[in-house]
């Protein structure tokens, strides 16, 4: 059980969970996630972390298969500049080891933004903090939970 599955619990909201066997020589642990549940990878999104030029955390949730656009994350944070966190502050702030980063449970609750492709989803897959286990719920519950907004954050 992890902090991620938790959160939901305790908030009363519909998701189900999903493992699978990690492979821990895959480049992508978001395209291994899409490819071994079986589901679009337009559906499963990374958690990433970035860093304000002001120090800020915040957490940007983007489809696996794209880029994360890092001045829509300034711009939606108001900030001049973001660049992507550092895997140790990214690791202490969330509580989670890099490639099962969740947006839910982490131990100090970030800015979050979820990217706007999420509202054509009926459900999306996002990872519940640890590698090789998922959680799928609604976009609108993960926002909800976790205080978010949705921002379109994809790199064309």
């Amino acid at each position: 059980m992890t902090p991620a599955i938790k959160t939901a619990e305790k908030a009363k909201i519909d998701f189900s969970v999903h493992q699978y066997e990690h492979d821990s020589s895959v480049a992508s642990f978001g395209l291994e996630a899409s490819e071994k549940l079986g589901v679009s990878a337009a559906t499963v999104f990374k958690t990433l972390v970035a860093s304000l030029d002001n120090g800020e955390l915040v957490v940007a949730i983007i489809p696996v298969d794209r880029k994360l656009n890092l001045k829509a994350v300034a711009n939606a944070s108001k900030a001049k500049k973001a660049k992507m966190a550092e895997p140790l502050d990214v690791e202490r702030s969330t509580g989670y080891v890099l490639g099962g980063v969740s947006p839910l449970g982490q131990k100090k609750r970030l800015k979050t933004l979820l990217d706007d492709s999420a509202k054509a989803q009926s459900t999306i897959y996002v990872s519940a903090g640890r590698r090789g286990l998922e959680i799928e719920l609604q976009p609108s519950d993960l926002l909800s939970l976790t205080n978010g907004q949705f921002v379109p954050l994809k790199a064309e």
